[in-house]
C-alpha cells in the first residue's frame, strides 16, 4: 500500500462552483441508446431500455470505424453521467497536458441503468421494474458501448463509488475490453456489515414510511420519513469528521450545519422507488473470489476518511495483491480531504493517476 503526502485545501464544498472553472457539463455531448429485449438477472425482461450518456473530446475510430480512445467515467450510487464533470473533477484530468486530456481520450460518462434519463423505476413502472442489480447495469453499459457507440474497447474505466464495484465486476465479465482500471473508493468484499445497514436503513425508511403504498406514492416529498431517514444517513456516510469538526467546531454550529443541510435535501428529494432499487442493487456484488482473473492493470485507490469503506477493511492491500497488476493508495485523513466523496476530487490523487498512465502506456 502507498499513503499520499500532504496536499492543497480545497475551499469550496463539494456542490459548489469554482472560480474560473471550466463548465464540462455545458461542453458535454447528450447521447441516448436504445437496448432492444434487455433481460435482467432476475429473469424479467423489457422489450427495450434508454441508456443516456454524456461525452467530451473526439472520437478516433480505427479502419473499421470503432472508436478506439474511449475512456469511460462510472459515477455513484443515486448519481448521473453528469456528476463527474463538475469542476472539481474535470478542472483537474481534462485539461491540455492533465491525465485525462480531451485532445488525446474520448469521455464517455453514462447515466447508469436506474440513473438520470437512462431507464428506472420513476420512468412508469415504479415498483413493477425489474430489479436490476450491478451485473444488469455493467451489461446495460457493455451493450451501450458495442451496439450504440461502436466501441468495441476502453482504455480505461474510472468508477467512483457504486463505478468502482461496477470496475471490478467489469474486469471479471468483460476481461480485457478496458486496458486499465482506476476504481475509486469502495471495496471488493459482499456488501455487508455496517455497509448494508447503511443501505438498508434508507430502503426501510422509504418502504416503511405509511405513504409510500407499496411504491404508488403520489409525491416523493409526501414520505417525509423516508426523506429525513435518506438524508440523515447520506449526511454520516458521506461525511469526514476532520473536516466537519473543523467548519462546525461548537455544539450550535454542528446543529445548524446538520439542519440547513436537512432542508437542502427535503427540499429536493430523491424518487424513493428509484433510490430503494439503486441502494439495492449491490445485493449480489462480491468480485472477491475472482480477482485473480482481472489481470490488466489497476489503480485502486481509497481514503482513510471514507465512512463506508473504512481502512483495512476485508484487507484490501491482500486483496489488491491477488490481482496479478494492481496497486491499492490510500489517502490519509484530513480537514481537506471529503470523506466518501474524496473520489471526485481529483486534487488528492491525481498525480497517483498521472504516474499509473505513464507506468501502463
Amino acid at each position: 500500500m502507498r499513503i499520499l503526502g500532504a496536499l492543497t485545501l480545497i475551499a469550496a464544498m463539494f456542490s459548489a462552483g469554482q472560480a474560473g472553472a471550466e463548465d464540462w457539463q455545458a461542453r458535454a455531448k447528450k447521447h441516448s441508446a436504445e437496448l432492444a429485449d434487455f433481460s435482467f438477472g432476475t429473469g424479467e425482461t423489457l422489450p427495450a431500455i434508454t441508456m443516456t450518456y454524456y461525452t467530451l473530446g473526439t472520437p478516433q475510430r480505427d479502419a473499421d470505424g470503432h472508436i478506439v480512445n474511449a475512456v469511460m467515467l462510472l459515477h455513484g450510487t443515486g448519481g448521473s453521467g453528469l456528476s463527474l464533470l463538475r469542476p472539481s473533477f474535470g478542472d483537474e484530468l481534462f485539461g491540455p497536458g492533465q491525465p485525462l486530456d480531451l485532445a488525446r481520450y474520448y469521455i464517455v460518462s453514462p447515466d447508469n441503468l436506474g440513473h438520470g434519463d437512462s431507464s428506472k423505476p420513476s420512468d412508469g413502472l415504479r415498483a413493477a421494474f425489474p430489479r436490476y442489480d450491478y451485473d444488469d447495469m455493467v451489461e446495460a453499459e457493455y451493450r451501450m458501448l458495442t451496439e450504440g457507440m461502436d466501441v468495441q474497447g476502453l482504455e480505461m474505466i474510472v468508477g467512483t463509488s457504486m463505478g468502482c464495484m461496477q470496475g471490478f465486476v467489469w474486469g471479471e465479465e468483460h476481461p480485457g475490453f478496458a486496458r486499465r482500471l482506476v476504481p475509486l473508493a469502495c471495496n471488493v468484499i459482499e456488501i455487508a456489515g455496517r455497509n448494508r445497514m447503511f443501505r438498508q436503513m434508507i430502503i426501510d425508511g422509504f418502504e416503511q414510511d405509511s405513504a409510500y403504498a407499496g411504491g404508488d406514492y403520489a409525491e416523493a416529498a409526501d414520505l417525509k420519513r423516508g426523506v429525513a431517514i435518506w438524508a440523515n444517513a447520506l449526511i454520516l456516510a458521506g461525511s469526514n469528521p476532520y473536516r466537519m469538526q473543523a467548519e462546525a467546531p461548537t455544539r450550535e454550529a454542528a446543529v445548524d450545519q446538520l439542519h440547513n443541510t436537512l432542508e437542502r435535501y427535503s427540499a429536493h428529494p430523491a424518487d424513493p422507488n428509484d433510490t430503494i432499487y439503486q441502494f439495492d442493487a449491490s445485493r449480489n456484488y462480491n468480485p472477491a473470489p475472482r480477482l485473480s482473473e482481472i489481470t490488466v492493470p489497476v489503480l485502486w485507490i481509497n481514503s482513510a476518511d471514507d465512512f463506508i469503506n473504512p481502512p483495512g477493511l476485508g484487507d484490501p492491500e491482500a486483496k489488491a495483491a491477488e490481482m496479478p497488476n494492481a496497486r491499492f493508495v490510500l489517502v490519509p485523513a484530513s480537514e481537506e480531504t471529503r470523506g466518501h466523496g474524496t473520489h471526485t476530487w481529483p486534487v488528492f490523487w491525481k498525480d497517483e493517476l498521472a504516474q499509473f498512465l505513464a507506468d501502463n502506456p
